[in-house]
């Protein structure tokens, strides 16, 4: 079974998936060593680990993609990406699932805040209109050569306009194709 199929049907299956965030190859390897069924990129990580910095959108696609292509290949289970916000517009977004997708990856995680962006557990972020990170995910959708290539779209609305509007937005994004709300 292609690994975008196993996540999808992990993330459909009743019981509930757990995907430890992997920084390294070294950290991937043991997340599979350990018994888990997926394991996500963690950007954090990425930063962390390389940089010793928080995860502010230093590092570049080219950056995030070559760590995560290297996950990929080290491991059997399926890799969820992070393509923090796409790295640009909607034309940017499609090319960041083209290069995640043949690196390897089984899915991407694409968030609607601005650039630079901030960590999801950092203050003072700020989002993008709904409607540009509807077209940055049909984009990704678009992009995305495997139909069971997992989008997950993650809005950090909550903490910036409340509640009801990342309940819109999730249902917006969803809409537009994503597989996954965060």
């Amino acid at each position: 079974m292609k690994k975008t199929t196993l996540l999808k049907k992990l993330i459909n299956d009743p019981e509930i998936l757990v995907m430890p965030g992997a920084y390294d190859v070294l950290s991937a390897r043991l997340i599979e060593a350990a018994g888990f069924k997926a394991v996500q990129c963690s950007g954090f990580g990425f930063a962390a680990s390389l940089l010793g910095l928080p995860d502010i959108g230093i590092l570049s696609s080219t950056q995030m993609l070559e760590i995560t292509r290297s996950i990929c290949h080290a491991v059997d289970i399926p890799v969820m990406a992070d393509g923090d916000n796409g790295f640009g517009n909607a034309v940017n977004t499609y090319y960041t699932v083209r290069e995640f997708e043949a690196a390897g990856a089984a899915g991407i995680n694409l968030e609607d805040q601005i650039s630079p962006k901030r960590c999801g557990h950092i203050t003072g972020k700020q989002c993008i209109s709904a409607e540009e990170m509807v077209l940055k995910i049909k984009a990704a959708r678009e992009a995305a050569r495997d139909p069971d290539f997992v989008i997950n779209a993650r809005t950090d609305a909550y903490m910036v306009y409340g509640e009801e509007e990342a309940i819109r937005r999730g249902n917006m994004y969803a809409k537009a194709g994503a597989d996954l709300i965060f």
